[in-house]
């Protein structure tokens, strides 16, 4: 069986049981950039993998969700940050160069322009980790937002607060998806991912140091305070999450930047 893993500091701690404590037999791990996790999936070359929420629109039709496990944050999360030289106002007709490695946040940017700036920017997609030379603002997730500045900018926003303050809403950036017929040929190798995953968070809460300490030793560039970025992430995909990311889905479909999701699909067996 094949499992992704988003190869950042955020999504770590639901790694760690398996990376640092007890290795999962039959279990291939596939590290790589979001976009390369969301095109694997789509392709088929994954059984199991967090993917960018943005994608499962379009791939509804062939995967399950995991209903316990995604990335998200409330408000401020620290590590999706558009980085400007004009106020968040003043960006229509303006060239923006968007990180390749995000989806999410890609269309969460344009619907915060859109919708509540009346916005329409020049977008440009980019390598994970655009500068201001070329471009009037720039967007840089994960660890590419948090290992250093952007020369330059005026302005940095945090995509997380910008949708908290304009709609209330947490941000879902990720959330964990499964091939429809991963449980009925892998199942005994499904369960123990799924186990090793609650282990994983549960020792986030239980030795919090240790994992911390761990994650700082897998990326030491980041300069975020790990304990603290930690705190800001929900790592649970309680039911406000799971509404929250419907009415980001239903937003995105109604400026065309999404595929319709009229619910959310979860694994059978997890309901």
């Amino acid at each position: 069986m094949k499992i992704g893993y988003i190869d950042y500091l955020n999504c770590y701690p639901f790694y760690y049981h398996m990376f640092e404590k007890r290795p999962l037999k039959d279990i291939s791990i596939i590290s790589g950039l979001p976009s390369g996790l969301n095109k694997m999936m789509k392709d088929k070359k994954l059984d199991l993998s967090p993917i960018s929420s943005a994608t499962y629109p379009g791939i509804q039709d062939d995967v399950f969700l995991l209903p316990q496990f995604c990335l998200s944050s409330v408000g401020y999360v620290g590590s999706v940050i558009l980085y400007s030289r004009y106020g968040i106002d003043q960006l229509s007709g303006k060239k923006i160069g968007l990180s390749n490695a995000s989806h999410t946040s890609r269309v969460l940017l344009k619907i915060i322009l859109k919708k509540f700036y009346n916005s329409e920017p020049v977008y440009e997609s980019t390598g994970p980790r655009p500068d201001l030379k070329n471009y009037d603002a720039v967007l840089r997730i994960g660890n590419d937002a948090m290992t250093d500045s952007v020369g330059a900018a005026a302005f940095k926003f945090d995509l997380g607060e910008l949708w908290l303050q304009q709609t209330g809403f947490p941000v879902v950036f990720a959330v964990f998806a499964a091939r429809k017929n991963v449980i009925k040929e892998n199942g005994q190798q499904f369960n123990s991912v799924i186990n090793s995953y609650k282990s994983s968070i549960r020792c986030l809460s239980e030795e919090k140091e240790m994992v911390v300490n761990k994650a700082r030793q897998k990326y030491p560039d980041i300069s975020y305070d790990v304990e603290s970025y930690y705190k800001t992430l929900q790592f649970e995909f309680n039911d406000n999450l799971k509404y929250a990311l419907l009415y980001y889905f239903k937003t995105a479909n109604e400026l065309c930047l999404l595929e319709k999701v009229e619910f959310l699909q979860y694994c059978p067996a997890w309901n």
